[in-house]
């Protein structure tokens, strides 16, 4: 790969990993970041803001290729994808990457709409561009089921199915197609493993050493029937190696099997 590679949303928990991979490959890159950072890591760090359009130009300004790795609250995604993609326009950017997630347009959760929206705005740009759709990356789950604990009980998804995937293995795809040409929709990147809620709920209560009172939850309505139709997984994209019981075994040490 040729020429710089800004990374947006640089300092995340996808956007650093996105980093690190690039600069493991020789890669120049720049980092977006809404704060000042020091250097010493490989990136030349920049300050800009997506959502009021602050730096963003600059940022852009020489580069090649851009990733963007940021997300926001809300319809102030939509507000930044856009912003994004006019500055990149501007400034002839060969090549926008957009990682988003896999079932945005089959599960109607109010972020997936928003996410279906700045997907939109990528495909209609007039630069060249890919988005990767990923699954959920372990470090949400044990986000969702830490607050969880910390209830009087513990909610688990009735019927509900989700496929997990390491945020290293979904930046080492994102760091290749960065690398290549404009792709489209590349095949999506899922876990090595499709899990029931309540599978992965024991797992973590397990690795955890933590007992808590689980109480089914059935979510209504589309939401509720899409995460059941499995609309939020990819059996046939399998492709993540890192497993959730790894995951767990690096937060709470130990070796934990998964039911």
């Amino acid at each position: 790969m040729t020429g710089t590679v800004l990374v947006t949303g640089a300092t995340g928990t996808l956007g650093r990993e996105v980093v690190r991979e690039l600069v493991a490959r020789g890669v120049a890159v720049r980092g977006l970041s809404r704060r000042a950072r020091g250097g010493g890591d490989g990136v030349e760090w920049v300050v800009g803001d997506l959502v009021t359009g602050a730096g963003v130009a600059e940022a852009v300004a020489g580069v090649e290729v851009v990733v963007d790795c940021a997300t926001t609250v809300g319809k102030k995604d939509v507000v930044a994808v856009r912003t994004l993609v006019a500055a990149a326009e501007r400034a002839g950017v060969r090549h926008l990457v957009y990682v988003s997630i896999v079932g945005i347009d089959r599960v109607p959760l109010s972020y997936y709409r928003v996410k279906v929206a700045c997907e939109e705005l990528v495909r209609g740009s007039g630069l060249g561009w890919t988005v990767l759709r990923a699954t959920q990356f372990h470090d949400l789950l044990l986000k969702v089921f830490d607050v969880s604990a910390r209830l009087p009980v513990f909610p688990v998804l009735s019927g509900a199915r989700f496929q997990p995937v390491d945020v290293r293995d979904v930046a080492a795809r994102v760091a290749e197609l960065a690398g290549e040409e404009p792709a489209g929709y590349a095949p999506e990147v899922g876990g090595p493993r499709v899990w029931a809620y309540r599978e992965l709920v024991a797992a973590y209560l397990r690795a955890a050493g933590r007992r808590r009172v689980r109480v089914p939850l059935r979510l209504p309505g589309a939401v509720g029937r899409g995460l059941r139709a499995g609309g939020n997984l990819a059996p046939e994209r399998a492709v993540g190696r890192r497993t959730f019981e790894e995951a767990l075994a690096a937060r709470f040490g130990g070796r934990f099997g998964g039911r």
